[in-house]
């Protein structure tokens, strides 16, 4: 589907997987690359089908909120589809979350049903006792080819009690529905999607998604970055987060292309997948494009059919990239928060590479002070972004009509992240105004490691905030200031984050002190302790150095390690 032939009205994903079924249902829509399963756009559409109706004959209702809380797998996005065609509302659950994390993610969005698999049934049932609104939980059984396929999954423990309140059926269950029509498809405007992002200011937001979004996202998507239904796309990033989801995924459904999808990035299998997959398209990450681009070349880095990489944001390299590679980079600036802003594709003039393009159709950009004026061209400012069609950009935050009504302050959407425009109208990202962390591919909340933190019963105040240390991107570290008479130590404060956090926001560096820089209104003046850690970061506690390893897989101590 073209922009130019979107119709609103008709923008659902129950009417659009009928229409492909129609049209190309033969045709392989997903390689599963774990196993070699196969999925048709005719078998996607039954397997949905069954999803909703077999939710709905279990009592879930229409309009209702389910968590899926899954690796990479095809049950994972018949799952997600499943709820929010039946006319549900789908909350894809990061499989790093645990504890605090997780009971925000499915309390705050009010789920009343949650899907997961095996794997991962303990951290929901170690949490439901907190979340009376949970009272259906449906296991998947899924059988994972890989070692450890599963991200920080848990030690075998003694199964955890199911909650009075709750029921527990399975994904099987779901699956042996009839495939027929639903009695009651969504309309354009009901809610799809809650997709979380991380908090800035404050816990992490539910960003509300609409039917109608949801497919305009896809097909916009599929236009700007010149997808074709000859296209395979490699998605191996997380498919509860929007650059698989909304992007390579819903992108190639909407241009009724193919994806290849595997359980999760590998540094070894990566080439061997993309190959194997015939994949012409992949999307990656600034330490993922680090990975590819440190790796030995070899002479079969241009043994493959990829011809399109999509880049956020684009390496100061990347012209040597496409060269190794034989590739051409594409670039966006999109957010969680809005959809997608800008582009920057195969036609975009060459000497703008690095930057992310121009704005894309349907969509006013601008770059602004403090007051949203315009800043002129070359000069930095706050990017703010306005669709011009209604029903195709996120209608807010869930549950938090003060966060929705200031982000949309005189009517334009704030980014919080700053930007340039130049004379000729593409637009260069140039850093982040929000208090959040980009480390390894993921945003992370500092208000959120601060709250797990402050849980402790020794800890009487933290900051936590982003420093560069080997790399290019950020590491959390934490300055900590302990209850009189307190025994924590760093050790103990890694081990107790570890438990609450996902595996990536645990923070590799610590500081132990007794007071913090403030402002005259007594709010901490972060940008001083980052100034003061990256000017001696040897002088902080680092876990890395301690030989202290935290992974998916959990927390481990190097034989060798030599604590102080």
């Amino acid at each position: 589907m073209k922009l130019s032939e979107f119709k609103v009205r008709d923008a659902t994903l129950d009417a659009m997987l009928a229409d492909k079924a129609r049209r190309i249902g033969s045709k392989v829509f997903l390689n599963n690359l774990t196993d070699g399963r196969q999925f048709t756009y005719a078998q996607l559409d039954e397997g949905t089908l069954r999803i909703g109706n077999g939710l709905l004959a279990a009592g879930v209702p229409f309009g209702a909120h389910v968590g899926v809380l899954m690796e990479n797998c095809p049950e994972q996005l018949l799952a997600m589809w499943g709820v929010c065609r039946a006319g549900m509302v789908t909350v894809p659950v990061n499989t790093g979350a645990k504890g605090q994390l997780l009971t925000h993610f499915l309390g705050h969005s009010d789920c009343v049903a949650v899907i997961v698999e095996r794997a991962l049934l303990d951290r929901v049932l170690e949490v439901a006792p907190s979340l009376p609104k949970l009272v259906q939980i449906f296991v998947a059984e899924i059988e994972r080819a890989e070692a450890a396929a599963v991200a920080d999954a848990p030690e075998p423990q003694e199964p955890q009690a199911l909650p009075p309140h709750a029921t527990m059926g399975s994904f099987a269950e779901l699956l042996a529905a009839p495939a027929t029509p639903l009695a009651r498809p969504p309309k354009f405007t009901d809610t799809a999607i809650l997709m979380f992002t991380s908090g800035t200011t404050g816990p992490s937001k539910a960003n509300v998604f609409c039917q109608a979004q949801l497919i305009y996202y896809g097909t916009d998507v599929g236009e700007h970055h010149e997808y074709v239904p000859e296209d395979i796309a490699y998605v191996y990033l997380p498919l509860f987060h929007g650059n698989a989801f909304l992007g390579s995924t819903m992108g190639s459904f909407m241009a009724d292309g193919s994806i290849a999808l595997a359980t999760r990035f590998s540094i070894t299998r990566f080439w061997s997948d993309v190959r194997k997959s015939g994949a012409t398209i992949f999307n990656c990450l600034s330490s993922i494009v680090n990975y590819l681009w440190n790796a030995p070349p070899s002479e079969d880095d241009r043994k493959h059919k990829v011809w399109r990489v999509h880049l956020a944001p684009v390496p100061g390299f990347a012209l040597e990239f496409e060269e190794r590679f034989g590739v051409r980079i594409l670039s966006a600036y999109a957010l969680t928060d809005f959809g997608m802003g800008t582009y920057y594709n195969a036609k975009s003039r060459r000497d703008k590479l690095g930057s992310v393009g121009l704005p894309r159709a349907n969509v006013e950009l601008r770059v602004v002070d403090e007051d949203d004026l315009d800043m002129p061209a070359g000069k930095p400012g706050e990017i703010i972004l306005r669709h011009k069609l209604p029903w195709c950009s996120t209608l807010g935050y869930y549950n938090a009509p003060a966060a929705t009504l200031a982000s949309r302050r005189n009517l334009w959407f704030h980014t919080g992240d700053r930007g340039v425009l130049d004379a000729d109208g593409y637009l260069w990202f140039t850093d982040r105004l929000k208090d959040a962390i980009r480390r390894r591919g993921e945003n992370i909340s500092a208000y959120e490691v601060e709250e797990a933190i402050r849980s402790h019963a020794d800890v009487q105040d933290v900051a936590v905030y982003p420093v560069k240390a080997e790399s290019s991107e950020d590491e959390v570290a934490a300055s900590v200031i302990l209850k009189a008479g307190a025994t924590l130590d760093e050790e103990g404060l890694v081990r107790h984050c570890n438990r609450n956090l996902a595996y990536f926001m645990v923070p590799r560096y610590v500081e132990l002190v007794t007071e913090f820089p403030r402002t005259p209104n007594s709010k901490v003046e972060k940008h001083k302790l980052r100034a003061k850690a990256e000017a001696d970061l040897a002088a902080l506690w680092d876990r890395e150095r301690a030989g202290i390893v935290v992974t998916r897989e959990g927390i481990s101590l190097r034989p060798t390690a030599a604590i102080r």
